[in-house]
């Protein structure tokens, strides 16, 4: 199947491009026949259908009801070695909603051989669901205790199923095909802000709202938003204090959530301390789409929307945290098993419900986390917090596995992780894709640090087939995913190696698109020779911030980030730091990469305490307009776009290109040379040409959204003092002051002087600047008639740095004469600033102004 995909996909995908319903039809039956046609005819198929019967023989005639039986059929023909799987063994599902009462699950003894897989393969659409339909609405008789007098006579309540004896419990429910939304005392997408936290006392404070009642908790959560993760919290009290409510929690959320240090609740007066909501009471329950489970009295509540028709609507909960586990062991994967346009929907994840949910980064929990008493470990010697974390449940699980695949599934309406190829994993393939409404993570692969090991430390086994490796992700469509949790991610590898994600859509993302890379470490680890090339990521960051359209972690030699389009980061409407977002940012500890030719509006880049020999290079809007065509889903599958969700209203973040300039100092003859020079612009996605010497100093002249990542990476270098113009007190721009438009090419000229100590004396200089355009207009005309494109002096403390901009090729000293030619008030001019300048540390007696020389 997999080699008459990628030789003849305009068959399967010509149809595709036909109206929704008949071309659901069409592409099934094409997924069929591409399967016929790529397997000898000894193979043997077993049909399911909804009609049938687990007592038949499987036949087309006589199928079969369950995937469960026809799993074990294959097994008993894999064990008895039958001559008619010597071509390999398709398992061909009927149309219909096939609800699971248990996990589907593929053992060592269930995989097939190269030249004799197992097919798995959806004739039209096949759900394999992991929930339960709810019936017998009823419009809700009486009053409930709790329930808002807004919503009487407006609530339906139905019977939850006893799925399995113990109650149904569920934190998510589906109407007519869309999410509703669980009880919560802000609306829509606002939130509150908490009064403060208490790390002692492991108690939050928070504003009382008029008209709600918090007495009774049993069963209440909070969600509160901290930089890059939210944590879920289960209620165990509530203490009313004046205008404040004091919260405590369960344990063992209460003690993680207060003892950890990364990431914490912010207090800030600035920027608002965390938001934050509570959920889950029957008290929250004032608007339309909402609804409360009664666990205790297994009643479901739900006011329905004006398009809810509640007689013959169809309402699911999720039951099964995992519809589908392959679990092969180290030495004997499960090997050669493909999946084929089934669609897996409904699955839970009741962690949060049962023991919080306090998330350490990209959706993995913490199992224990505190801050150490005395910074440092062997590896990292400033290091200060600890951390142990487990990993989300997901609806498809994969352990040990090779050579499996997973070719136009769809992944809807899931409460975590979508797909998770966990560890051991080589040579498999998830490809052309529909990642749709998940709470978590679309898909997640290699492995997080396992429960024993902290986070820290790198990871790097005895036994290579641990790691997950040649692994391919590639063409599929992630959108509306992270909708729970919002600090998961598109796609999330952590210590992989050779994996390729290539040409795929991220949109509708609460926090990062790709995230490559676990342990915070510059040692070299198990991770290697990765590529994340041809991706388009746009509208993601949604709730969330300190983040990045592509995010990597450690080193990672030979790896790749290539041709990606990175566009439209939402702004986050409780970020914390609401300018710490990136279109490409290399966390901690990433080396070895080569960043090159992505596209993004903008430079506004992050390189946070990298290690070494990454290189960047010709990054930004200048990149060329094939590069940014040609990535994203490839023609045969853009009939997934189709499917996208909606983008939020939300506001898309704007990077403001704006100029800055960095001064080192450094000790006498102790400037870095010019080969570290030229290696350090390469690994800052910096041009050479920006970079200026003097004396022991060095100067760069760059735009301010690199300045948070040069703060960081210049620390590399060794200066003794380093300094950030930033303060731009003059801008003389051609086209504005002259009325042209400037050229195509320039060169910058870098000068700098000290005004005198005199703070009256500053004033008046400063002061002459604000009003020159309009006092002195000669000065703008002599500028102009020298082809000047854009003079600036910036200011920090009394010194000046002052850039020249002039036409490429030509020089300053053939230029600067026509300021005065014809124009006497120019020297007029320069005469009266001459008595408020004087020269830098190290210049001459008679020297004021210095040049700084370019390093090329």
């Amino acid at each position: 199947m997999q080699s008459i995909n990628k030789k003849k996909p305009s068959i399967t995908w010509f149809v595709l491009t036909q109206t929704k319903g008949f071309r659901l039809k069409l592409f099934y039956g094409f997924v069929i026949l591409l399967s016929l046609l790529g397997f000898k005819a000894s193979a043997e198929d077993i049909y399911i259908a909804k009609n049938g019967s687990d007592n038949n023989l499987g036949t087309k005639e006589k199928p079969l009801a369950t995937l469960h039986f026809a799993i074990r059929k294959a097994r008993e023909l894999r064990c008895l070695n039958k001559s008619s799987i010597k071509g390999g063994i398709r398992i061909i599902i009927g149309k219909g909603i096939y609800q699971l009462h248990e996990p589907v699950v593929l053992r060592p003894e269930d995989s097939g051989k190269k030249d004799s897989p197992t097919e798995i393969i959806a004739t039209e659409k096949v759900v394999l669901s992991g929930g339960v339909k709810i019936n017998g609405w009823r419009k809700l008789a009486g009053t409930v205790p709790g329930l808002p007098k807004i919503a009487k006579g407006k609530v339906w309540v139905a019977d939850v199923p006893n799925f399995d004896g113990n109650g149904l419990l569920f934190r998510q429910l589906w109407v007519n095909g869309s999410k509703a939304v669980r009880a919560k005392n802000y609306d829509g997408d606002a939130m509150g802000r908490i009064l403060s936290w208490d790390t002692k006392n492991q108690t939050c404070k928070i504003p009382l709202q008029k008209d709600i009642n918090l007495d009774n908790v049993k069963g209440m959560e909070m969600l509160i938003h901290q930089w890059w993760a939210v944590a879920n919290l289960r209620v165990k009290s509530v203490k009313i204090i004046g205008n404040a409510a004091e919260l405590s929690f369960m344990q063992p959320e209460s003690r993680i959530q207060s003892e950890h240090p990364w990431p914490a609740p912010w207090i800030s007066k600035k920027t608002g301390n965390s938001a934050f909501y509570l959920t889950n009471a029957i008290q929250f329950l004032n608007k339309p789409g909402e609804w409360f489970e009664d666990f205790k009295n297994q009643k479901l509540y739900y006011w329905p929307k004006a398009s809810d028709n509640m007689l013959n609507a169809e309402v699911i909960a999720p039951v099964l945290e995992n519809l589908l586990t392959i679990e092969g062991t180290i030495d004997n994967p499960v090997a050669y098993v493909n999946f084929k346009g089934i669609s897996f929907e409904h699955s839970t994840w009741l962690r949060p419900s049962k023991q919080g949910h306090v998330p350490h980064q990209a959706g993995m929990y913490m199992l224990d986390a505190y801050k150490l008493e005395k910074a440092g470990t062997p590896d990292k010697p400033t290091l200060e917090n600890q951390a142990w974390v487990g990993r989300p449940a997901s609806a498809v699980e994969v352990t040990y596995a090779n050579n499996t695949s997973f070719n136009s599934c769809h992944f809807e309406h899931l409460a975590s992780t979508g797909l998770d190829y966990k560890i051991g994993t080589s040579d498999n393939e998830i490809r052309g894709n529909l990642f749709k409404d998940i709470g978590g993570s679309a898909i997640l692969i290699g492995t997080f640090s396992n429960e024993a090991t902290e986070v820290h430390l790198p990871y790097n086994p005895s036994d290579n087939r641990e790691i997950s490796t040649n692994d391919n992700i590639e063409n599929n469509l992630i959108t509306d995913v992270t909708n729970e949790d919002w600090g998961a991610v598109g796609i999330g590898a952590g210590y992989v190696r050779g994996i390729k994600i290539l040409h795929n859509e991220i949109s509708d993302v609460s926090y990062s698109g790709i995230s490559m890379g676990w342990g915070w470490t510059k040692t070299q680890n198990a991770m290697k020779n990765n590529t994340i090339s041809s991706n388009k990521i746009h509208h993601y960051g949604k709730h969330m911030y300190d983040v990045a359209g592509i995010y990597t972690l450690s080193a990672q030699p030979e790896s790749f980030i290539t041709e990606n389009v990175i566009d439209s980061i939402y702004k986050a409407p409780f970020a914390h730091l609401p300018e710490h977002w990136f279109y490409l940012y290399t966390d901690e500890g990433s080396s070895y990469f080569t960043v090159k030719n992505n596209w993004t509006p903008a430079e506004k880049y992050l390189q946070n305490a990298n290690g070494p020999d990454n290189l960047w290079e010709s990054n930004g809007p200048k990149v060329p307009e094939d590069i940014k065509r040609k990535a994203g889903l490839e023609k045969p599958f853009q009939y997934l776009l189709r499917e996208k969700a909606q983008y939020s209203n939300n506001s898309i973040n704007l990077a403001e290109d704006k100029s800055a300039v960095f001064e080192l100092i450094f000790k006498e003859d102790n400037l870095p040379s010019y080969n570290a020079l030229k290696t350090f612009a390469k690994e800052n996605n910096l041009a050479s040409s920006s970079i200026y010497t003097w004396n022991n100093r060095l100067v760069i002249y760059t735009s301010s959204l690199k300045v948070e990542s040069l703060q960081q990476t210049l620390k590399r270098l060794n200066a003794t003092e380093i300094k950030l113009y930033v303060y731009l007190f003059y801008d003389f721009k051609r086209e504005k002051n002259c009325g042209e438009k400037p050229v195509a090419e320039w060169d910058n000229i870098v000068l700098s002087v000290n005004l005198v100590k005199d703070e009256k004396m500053q004033k008046e200089y400063l002061d002459y600047h604000k009003t020159q355009f309009e006092k002195w207009p000669e000065i703008s005309k002599g500028f102009c008639n020298a082809e000047f494109q854009r003079l600036a002096i910036f200011k920090n403390e009394r010194q000046l740095m002052l850039i020249i901009s002039i036409p490429k090729g030509k020089k300053l000293d053939d230029l600067n004469p026509k300021t005065t030619l014809n124009n006497p008030k120019v020297n007029e001019w320069n005469a009266i600033m001459k008595k408020y300048q004087e020269g830098i540390q190290g210049t001459k007696p008679d020297e004021v102004w210095v040049f700084f020389k370019p390093i090329e």
